[in-house]
């Protein structure tokens, strides 16, 4: 006697899907990534970075959402930034994608998925301009006091 195969039965999809490429936007919600963006700018203000700018990349770019770009005076300073974004990061339960802190660099990146924070010494915010490379993403005015 011979097993009978079950055979499976597929419902049609009947939900229609968005075009390729396309993002679901949340109307009148407020992001989870903006909490997070107003908690890292105030840390950040209360660890005295400098020149701190939130550029919304979300419509250039396919890796993240924000961009968060502070100056710290010094390689000193730059490691206790990151330490800073690190911990509200922790602290908000938000995954940390990587970390680049090549010693000596002038350089450090946190890529939190949603945000990208770059931490440079004044010569490397000069060197690398990161505000013309992205000249046409739009400024997020976000306070620099934490609550």
């Amino acid at each position: 006697m011979k097993a009978k195969s079950a055979k499976k039965t597929t419902k049609p999809d009947t939900k229609p899907k968005p075009a390729a490429g396309t993002r679901k936007i949340s109307t009148g919600k407020k992001k989870p990534s903006n909490k997070l963006l107003e908690l890292i700018v105030g840390a950040l203000g209360d660890k005295k970075a400098e020149d701190l700018r939130v550029l919304d990349v979300s419509t250039l770019s396919s890796i993240t959402d924000y961009l968060i770009l502070a100056t710290g005076n010094s390689e000193p300073h730059l490691r206790a930034l990151r330490i800073e974004v690190e911990r509200i990061l922790d602290e908000q339960k938000a995954k940390i994608l990587g970390v680049d802190t090549t010693k000596s660099s002038g350089w450090v990146v946190v890529d939190a998925f949603e945000i990208m924070v770059h931490l440079f010494t004044p010569e490397n915010r000069d060197k690398y301009r990161m505000e013309l490379l992205w000249k046409d993403a739009s400024e997020v005015e976000v306070s620099t006091t934490s609550k």
